[in-house]
């Protein structure tokens, strides 16, 4: 192995995860710090939601990928399509080959829109719309503010997705919009959900079922998304032998997710029917068999919730600990699988949802013991103070 300073990092993925690793690597002393990532334009995802709910625009959650990566990273616009291991090599989709002496695997998450029949053709149609796409957020936004009657389908996708519960912030956004301008009694808003409450938690459970009882949304819990008939604008949902049909006039999905195929398909993650996840020790974030691999972010098995809220502290656990064993020592840091789903249940409260990996309270402020509660301060720091330090502080691995 090299020297630290003189190791070559190489991170796959130049997403939140990517980023913000390869600035505190390059903060710290990493003198070649490398990602890889084919997308030209830099999406900060948590802001899908707002704008799908009409309460931000499009053009706030995108900046050029060569503007938001960090001074002194090398960007290799490419796609990694596969991992050699033993020869310490990744694959691009170009076929030329980068080596590393450490690897930092965080790809993100794949959306599987033709894992469920008829989906992908429904969001083809001026219908079907998701805070799960940009494009498809973008369009959501006139077609939930201009609407004034009919039934509003929101689908949320199982636990394994990134942030599951954000299906459910563009319809509270859209609701109170609806309310606000006297037309919520005439829509029929229905959420379809695999879980069994809107949350898990129960402290959180209370507050969003307060707001879907002041909403009048209806939920049916325990149900998946089975097909969908977009000529006919109906979806078919069920639980094991137990299916119904619901008609709509606006569908907004969650798709399936899973691991990139190519990731699914290498020797360093679990198997496609498993989801495809990095196989990663969930607390140090190493790869259970290649101590020169690392991972983090959707893409990794860290037996958490997925979000965009884990990955700070995921970034900061790997990089202390891609540095110990850089220096030949053991990596004694631990992620206790914090994540956050912050709730937009009004047009200006947020319930604050923070929780580890087995379900309990964790908030920030350990003080703060009901910070989730519904507040104005928690929207006031979703929607306005987090984009400005996610674009300043957190891509340039200073947060």
């Amino acid at each position: 192995m090299a020297p630290m300073s003189d190791s070559r990092v190489v991170v796959i993925g130049g997403g939140n995860a990517g980023l913000s690793v390869a600035g505190r690597l390059k903060r710290s002393g990493i003198r070649e710090v490398v990602v890889i990532e084919p997308r030209e334009m830099h999406v900060f995802a948590p802001l899908q939601s707002h704008i799908a709910g009409g309460a931000a625009l499009a053009e706030d959650a995108v900046r050029p990928q060569g503007q938001v990566t960090p001074r002194g990273v090398q960007w290799i616009r490419d796609a990694a399509v596969d991992i050699r291991p033993e020869a310490r090599e990744v694959v691009l989709a170009s076929g030329a080959t980068v080596t590393y002496d450490q690897l930092v695997v965080c790809p993100g998450i794949q959306m599987n829109w033709t894992a469920v029949g008829g989906l992908a053709e429904a969001m083809r149609t001026p219908a079907g719309v998701s805070n799960y796409d940009l494009a498809l957020a973008a369009k959501a936004s006139p077609l939930l503010r201009d609407l004034r009657g009919g039934t509003v389908v929101f689908v949320q996708a199982a636990d394994t997705t990134t942030c599951p519960g954000a299906a459910q912030k563009p319809m509270y956004l859209a609701c109170a919009w609806w309310r606000a301008v006297g037309v919520l009694d005439r829509i029929r808003v229905v959420l379809v959900t695999p879980e069994a409450t809107p949350h898990g938690i129960p402290a959180i459970d209370a507050e969003l079922q307060r707001k879907i009882d002041e909403y009048g949304i209806e939920v049916h819990y325990g149900m998946h998304l089975l097909s969908v008939n977009p000529s006919a604008r109906m979806v078919t949902i069920g639980r094991g032998d137990v299916t119904e049909t619901l008609s709509y006039d606006v569908l907004h999905a969650a798709p399936p997710q899973s691991a990139p195929d190519w990731l699914a398909a290498t020797s360093l993650a679990r198997p496609a029917a498993e989801g495809g996840w990095l196989r990663v020790n969930p607390e140090t974030l190493q790869h259970r068999d290649h101590p020169d691999v690392w991972g983090l972010g959707d893409a990794a098995d860290t037996t958490s919730y997925r979000s965009g809220g884990a990955l700070r502290r995921q970034a900061k656990v790997l990089v202390r600990n891609l540095l110990a064993v850089s220096r030949g020592q053991e990596p004694r840091a631990r992620f206790d699988g914090y994540s956050v789903c912050p709730y937009t249940v009004s047009r200006r409260t947020v319930v604050f949802a923070e929780f580890d990996r087995s379900g309990r309270l964790a908030p920030s402020v350990p003080f703060w013991r009901t910070l989730f509660r519904e507040r104005r301060l928690s929207w006031i720091a979703d929607r306005r103070v987090l984009p400005w330090v996610y674009w300043h502080m957190i891509l340039k691995g200073r947060a």
